[in-house]
């Protein structure tokens, strides 16, 4: 189910905004990650996985993958996999750390979230102050029109 963002109507035309966000993009500011760098809860406490919910191919791949693991069945129709803690889960190499000595991406741009409508460049400030110091300036611009009435 897709995040509900509340947004408020826009008093002014997108042309009137700016958007100040910081990035740090996966292709560049992560890296791969074993499971316990990331500390990964099916590898801190094991996990199981139901048998009958798997395909033909999957329990051959579960079975065979080299992770050690207990065969506990239920009930007739009920089977799990119960897999020890300590060893790399199915989705180790989807794990993720953040690159800690590389700074996020620090970005002005014209508009809001319905667009940039006159097309201009983004602007990438290269310290988070020099970003601080023109979302100020911004504000104080916004509060001078305002007082202009």
């Amino acid at each position: 189910m897709p995040i509900q963002v509340f947004r408020p109507n826009p008093l002014m035309p997108a042309h009137a905004y700016k958007t100040y966000e910081w990035q740090a993009p996966l292709g560049t500011h992560f890296r791969k990650a074993t499971c316990a760098e990331v500390a990964c809860p099916n590898y801190l406490n094991g996990w199981r996985v139901r048998v009958e919910n798997l395909t033909p191919d999957l329990l051959h791949t579960a079975k065979t993958s080299g992770r050690k693991y207990t065969e506990q069945r239920v009930t007739d129709g009920e089977t799990w996999l119960v897999f020890e803690a300590g060893q790399p889960c199915f989705r180790a190499a989807e794990h993720r750390a953040r690159i800690n000595d590389r700074p996020p991406l620090y970005i002005v741009r014209d508009g809001d979230h319905r667009g940039n409508p006159r097309g201009t460049k983004a602007r990438l400030h290269q310290r988070p102050d020099l970003w601080l110091e023109d979302f100020a300036e911004h504000q104080q611009a916004l509060a001078d029109e305002i007082k202009k009435g």
